[in-house]
């Protein structure tokens, strides 16, 4: 695990770059960029895996900080999937400037940083504040947000591979996006 977390810091340092395909690097550089986008997918898997085998081993209960840790789980390994797709510069290419961006770049930051964040503040409130929140409230907020966060982000996937352009505030009907875009809506 720890390796696995060195050698993301490490890749991290090539990683980045696959967010500037677009922007006319030297065609040398793409090959390098790219190998270091998807290969971190392996010390990424490696964590995944550990985090599997920690809560299988161990005796987890299904409280609300837990469905958190599921949460960010689950989150995570699809913002990671569609992070090797962007990791190759044709497809890349094709996708910058889509919704299907947005859509990964929510998934990873979102599903990496704020389902933990609640899973953290919801595990040490009660020992913090002395005072026990509710069981079935948290259950039903996780239950929203986890259901609302995919309603709003998993359609965008398909849009921007269907070509819609981000960065514009309205588009022309008929363009097959409009289902899509208004199960965002209402997951939003």
């Amino acid at each position: 695990m720890v390796l696995a977390l060195v050698a993301t810091g490490l890749l991290a340092f090539g990683l980045w770059v696959h967010h500037m395909f677009a922007t006319g690097l030297p065609r040398l550089g793409y090959a390098f960029y790219t190998a270091a986008s998807m290969t971190v997918a392996i010390p990424s898997g490696i964590q995944i895996f550990c985090w599997i085998a920690t809560m299988w081993s161990g005796r987890p209960r299904f409280a609300v900080p837990m469905l958190y840790v599921v949460g960010f789980i689950i989150t995570f390994v699809i913002g990671g999937l569609s992070g090797v797709m962007v990791a190759s510069v044709p497809l890349d290419l094709q996708m910058h400037d889509t919704y299907f961006v947005v859509a990964h770049f929510h998934y990873v930051l979102i599903g990496g940083a704020v389902f933990p964040l609640l899973g953290v503040v919801t595990y040490w409130f009660p020992k913090i504040t002395g005072r026990m929140m509710s069981e079935r409230l948290g259950r039903w907020g996780f239950g929203l947000l986890f259901a609302a966060f995919n309603l709003t982000f998993m359609p965008m996937h398909w849009t921007g591979l269907m070509g819609m352009p981000r960065r514009v505030y309205t588009y022309p009907a008929g363009m097959g996006w409009d289902v899509l875009n208004l199960v965002s809506t209402i997951g939003a």
